[in-house]
């Protein structure tokens, strides 16, 4: 997968990065156009599931979601929802600790059922201007709450419960 190759798409009321779905809808445009809708579904979150946290309990968002970008790479109409929840950004060049956090962020936003936008920022020049002199770094809300490390999980649960409380 090349890097850089995330596309985001909304996924309920929630936006996400998808690894891998432009070179994926490219090769799938010539063998689905004509499948059902259930065959491209399935498909997809079978292919995209390698490279992408696709939780379980969201898994009929996901796939509604990945056909709807399918139908409009093909071309042909399809609903979307506006998306909603809490604004995240983890804060990071990609080393493992930054994927850590982003991952630790997905699994208790999964566990306490919070819809959120959750974007990984690797650009340093967008880095520098939240002020934070380490990575990785959290910020919920605009609000820069950790930097230079993981925090425990259930300090970022108290943190994204809080937010969604004042939001």
């Amino acid at each position: 997968m090349a890097k850089g190759d995330v596309t985001r798409i909304n996924v309920g009321k929630i936006p996400v990065g998808i690894i891998g779905l432009k070179p994926l809808m490219g090769k799938m445009a010539e063998t689905h156009a004509d499948k059902s809708d259930e065959e491209v579904c399935s498909f997809m979150l079978a292919e995209l599931g390698r490279d992408n946290y696709i939780p379980r309990e969201a898994g009929q968002d996901y796939a509604r979601a990945l056909l709807g970008e399918f139908k409009k790479y093909l071309g042909k109409p399809f609903g979307e929802v506006a998306p909603v929840g809490l604004s995240i950004k983890v804060l990071g060049v990609g080393c493992p600790q930054c994927h850590g956090l982003a991952q630790l962020v997905m699994e208790v936003l999964t566990e306490l059922n919070l819809p959120a936008e959750v974007d990984q920022v690797s650009d340093l020049k967008e880095i520098a201007g939240y002020g934070v002199a380490g990575t990785p770094a959290l910020v919920i809300g605009g609000r820069v709450m950790a930097v230079g490390g993981v925090p425990a999980r259930e300090r970022v649960k108290k943190w994204l419960v809080g937010a969604a409380a004042s939001s």
